[in-house]
């Protein structure tokens, strides 16, 4: 996560559906208050507000497993939005299971 990183309130709502949570949740994991979760959602284009606020929240959606997509970033169509980021162990998991059987299969 760097300084520049910006969300959407699209890309907002879009992250929590993609971890099934709920405001009151999102607002909970990034230590804010519900009705500042309502407000930043109900923004229109990328939200804007206090800084701590702001960080708070994409450091919450980080570490819950979400990378934002700032338009002009790899995507099919150049647009933004959001995508789970895949867990190493999995990454992990499936690499030492290539390698202990042939071809990759068991």
């Amino acid at each position: 996560m760097d300084g520049w990183t910006v969300i959407t309130a699209a890309q907002l709502r879009a992250a929590r559906a993609l971890l099934g949570i709920d405001q009151r949740q999102l607002a909970a994991l990034a230590g804010l208050s519900v009705p500042t979760i309502q407000r930043m959602e109900a923004s229109d284009g990328v939200i804007r507000g206090n800084v701590d606020s702001l960080m708070k929240l994409i450091g919450a959606l980080d570490r819950a497993g979400i990378e934002l997509i700032a338009a002009g970033a790899a995507s099919q169509d150049g647009g933004r939005g959001v995508r789970l980021k895949a867990p190493a162990t999995d990454a992990t998991a499936d690499r030492g299971r290539d390698a202990a059987t042939p071809e990759g299969r068991e």
